[in-house]
């Protein structure tokens, strides 16, 4: 965390925790299928708990300290939860933020708790947030671990319980079973990132990520997971390179948007750190450049396995991975995951080659959802996943498999850009827009109007002292236009202060769309989803003065 000293936690320590938590969870009455819920921080503490409530046949669910009550209320109240894991607030940027009055606005709006569990993490004398809350510390306490048991549940038994962005109506409430995602899990962690024992994964999440439950399962192969709670650009911008160099980290995991941060800022780790222990790199949350892949050769370890990979909290693993034992091309992704079935389907249901179609899964895969909570007669599956392609996984990505089985995310379907009857994935330009000096990062979206109209936005927001003129227009249009093709090029740019994403560093493409398509922003978009909520802001306000396009047939 960024206010502590490195602390491990070793083998025998998380082993009685996990023994002696999971024991107070039975003495308290909770059984194989009650809900155990945890607002808490990427700490070891939060990861003892999912052990110790996986290890008794409960089902875990967990929401980030960062996220607002409302948030957290539409995802926990719909599965009920028995007990609650919370603290008294996390550290961000150097500051401390107490989230016990959040913590006791959610204990107070789901009637079927039964039990409080309070960690005080960043003050051991802060109170609790309601008075019947039991003590993290008194409950682990005592001299005598006692023998853990073990409940034995079948295959299809519920493991956790996780979430989609929601950015309309309540979040999808996804259940995984226990034995899907250990085979998943297992195969993710051997043979797609080759961790062995005593190898020491890191990848910077918060709880309420899937990459957090991955990280978590590092250990099923003996690899240890490192956590980091906290700003990933405090009190510096390179401190997780410091981090990967102090815990002696063999995999570090990123986003490309935090590669382009490092590229922009001219880090060079390798200079700064000893990352001898590093084999490889991760690049996940969104397409990964060929630039971003060269940097990390180029600035951080020459002798270097850098894998881009993605799947989705959906399934809880990848569709395309990573390979030890291929070649890495700069800007793809080495493989398909093994055992799924996954192919870029066009607009006719046809397996395409060499030309960017839908991402389906064929057939099915251990880790797919057993079914959504409270999802009467699995409507709401069917309809996320199979209403295109009857029988087949439609995951909503835009996919490419090159000749030699290479792999390539071209952006969200829902989010593609249609010029003149051509899909354009939005990840392309990107690519070509922020790596202009102008530049700091960039959203576009695609507006179909009435009377078979469209209209094309692009909204950059942009670099340190670069003021927005025609100069800067027309050199993107002019890179997009040479680099990618003039259906590239948006009708119109507009400067912003900041581009909105959602908590897990994705753009907000879909609900800004929306917005700007007259949709009310609380049905658009989540505000407690957001990393940076203020900045809906401006696309609220252009979205009501209309200026540049009119929703008016005509």
């Amino acid at each position: 965390a960024e206010k502590t000293s490195l602390k491990s936690l070793s083998w025998n320590e998380m082993s009685r925790d996990v023994a002696r938590l999971a024991a107070q969870l039975r003495r308290l009455g909770v059984e194989p299928g009650d809900r155990v819920v945890s607002f808490m921080p990427n700490i070891p503490h939060t990861m003892v708990a999912f052990l110790a409530t996986a290890s008794i046949g409960a089902v875990w669910s967990s929401c980030s300290t960062d996220f607002g009550a409302p948030s957290v209320l539409d995802r926990f109240q719909q599965i009920e939860p028995k007990v609650i894991f919370t603290v008294d607030g996390y550290c961000y940027g150097g500051k401390d933020f107490d989230r016990r009055d959040v913590a006791r606005t959610i204990i107070e709006a789901l009637p079927s708790l039964k039990h409080v569990i309070y960690l005080p993490y960043l003050d051991s004398g802060a109170a609790a947030p309601v008075a019947n809350a039991h003590d993290w510390n008194e409950l682990l306490s005592g001299p005598e671990t006692p023998p853990h048991q073990f409940a034995q549940v079948g295959f299809d038994h519920p493991l956790w319980v996780v979430y989609s962005s929601g950015t309309t109506g309540l979040p999808k409430a996804i259940v995984h079973g226990h034995g899907g995602i250990t085979l998943e899990m297992h195969k993710a962690m051997a043979l797609h990132l080759d961790l062995k024992p005593g190898a020491r994964m890191f990848f910077f999440t918060t709880s309420g990520w899937i990459m957090w439950n991955l990280m978590v399962s590092t250990l099923i192969v003996g690899a240890a997971p490192v956590l980091y709670d906290g700003n990933p650009a405090y009190p510096d911008v390179d401190v997780l390179w410091r981090l990967a160099a102090d815990t002696r980290a063999t995999q570090f995991g990123a986003s490309p948007t935090y590669i382009s941060t490092m590229m922009k800022d001219g880090i060079v780790p390798r200079e700064r750190y000893d990352l001898s222990a590093l084999e490889g790199v991760l690049l996940t949350g969104s397409p990964a450049t060929p630039e971003s892949m060269q940097w990390l050769y180029d600035n951080v370890k020459a002798d270097l396995w850098v894998t881009s990979q993605s799947g989705g909290t959906d399934i809880s693993s990848g569709f395309v991975n990573g390979s030890c034992t291929l070649p890495v091309y700069a800007g793809e992704i080495q493989s398909r995951a093994l055992g799924v079935d996954v192919v870029a389907f066009n607009d006719r249901g046809e397996s395409v080659i060499n030309e960017v179609g839908e991402l389906v899964v064929r057939q099915p895969m251990p880790s797919m959802p057993l079914y959504f909570w409270n999802d009467e007669g699995d409507k709401r599956y069917h309809d996320s996943y199979f209403d295109v392609f009857p029988g087949v996984w439609r995951h909503g990505d835009f996919f490419e498999v090159n000749d030699r089985g290479g792999c390539f995310i071209r952006g969200r379907s829902d989010s593609t850009l249609n010029r003149y009857g051509v899909r354009i994935g939005t990840a392309e330009i990107y690519r070509v827009v922020e790596a202009l000096d102008e530049v700091d990062d960039a959203l576009v979206v695609n507006l179909d109007l009435p009377g078979s109209r469209f209209f094309m936005p692009m909204f950059v927001k942009l670099a340190p002292g670069v003021s927005f003129d025609a100069t800067v227009v027309a050199k993107i249009a002019q890179a997009l236009r040479t680099q990618c093709s003039p259906r590239h090029v948006p009708d119109k740019v507009y400067p912003v202060a900041d581009i909105p994403y959602t908590l897990t560093g994705k753009k907000l493409e879909v609900p800004i769309r929306k917005i700007l398509m007259g949709i009310p922003v609380d049905e658009a978009a989540s505000r407690d989803a957001m990393m940076n909520p203020e900045s809906v802001d401006y696309f609220i306000a252009f979205a009501d003065e209309r200026a540049d396009y009119t929703l008016a047939k005509g």
